[in-house]
């Protein structure tokens, strides 16, 4: 239908319904809802209106009139756009063009408590094949605190986790190897921490001797703190003799100290240090 003015709203609130009075013999009207100012209602007098000059608003619930009503008189109220309640919608009624918070309204956002719209899950974190992937590198997670560490290498951040493969080489101190035989590696790294296990195989040893420097370890030792890293190696096909091995600081080798030589030996290697 048409409307004169703004087409009333509806579904979700209740407009007041109209008051009446008869009987009265007073001069004022006592309103069943509150109101701010003689603007939000329309007062008759017998089917006539008053004009709004010869009422006085007394309280927010009272209208005083401009004569005393006798018994016979009738007396509406009309109220304008007063809401009296709201009507909860029906489920699955309200869509996202009729909400009118901030931000992107989509699949993939949800509404705060400040009525905005955000991305779900983590700031600087995505999600690829079901894995947590940071924006960068240098985030991680906080262990055993619940409070974030102002330091610009905190003890309790996890950031760092990696494993793979390396191909070592080795060579005497002491002349050289007629052939060296298969060199692999593997490593887990941990923070700060790297363990390493390697097999260093000569095939012929020719006059090798001394001791036997081993060289491309995956990470680069700490330029500070111990001097020397102290760990073990065994030779496990010539006489089965076990030997420590030892690193310094900055750098990617290691030294096996006075293994046993011979040919077709294999050094077996496992170690920790830290970068």
């Amino acid at each position: 239908m048409a409307y004169l003015g703004t087409k009333p709203q509806s579904g979700f609130i209740s407009q007041e319904a109209n008051q009446y009075f008869t009987g009265l013999t007073q001069n004022y009207v006592d309103l069943n809802q509150s109101i701010s100012s003689l603007s939000s209602v329309i007062i008759l007098v017998n089917g006539v209106v008053q004009e709004n000059s010869t009422l006085t608003l007394t309280t927010s619930s009272r209208i005083t009139l401009g004569a005393t009503l006798v018994a016979s008189d009738k007396v509406t109220c009309i109220y304008l756009a007063k809401i009296s309640s709201t009507q909860a919608p029906a489920t699955g009624t309200v869509t996202l063009d009729m909400l009118s918070a901030s931000g992107t309204k989509s699949s993939s956002t949800f509404l705060r408590g400040d009525n905005s719209f955000a991305s779900a899950g983590l700031s600087n974190w995505s999600e690829n094949s079901g894995n947590l992937l940071p924006s960068n590198a240098s985030y991680g997670i906080y262990l055993g605190t619940n409070s974030a560490n102002a330091s610009s290498s905190p003890s309790n951040l996890l950031n760092d986790y990696e494993f793979g493969t390396f191909t070592p080489d080795a060579d005497p101190t002491n002349n050289s190897f007629s052939a060296k035989g298969t060199m692999t590696g593997f490593y887990t790294k941990v923070g700060n921490l790297v363990h390493y296990q390697a097999s260093i195989g000569v095939t012929t040893n020719g006059s090798a001797s001394g001791n036997i420097e081993v060289y491309n370890l995956p990470f680069t030792t700490a330029s500070t703190g111990i001097i020397h890293t102290i760990n073990r190696g065994r030779e496990t096909e010539v006489n089965g003799s076990a030997f420590d091995t030892i690193q310094s600081r900055n750098t990617t080798t290691l030294v096996m100290l006075a293994p046993p030589f011979g040919n077709g030996a294999v050094y077996s290697l496992n170690g920790t240090y830290r970068v």
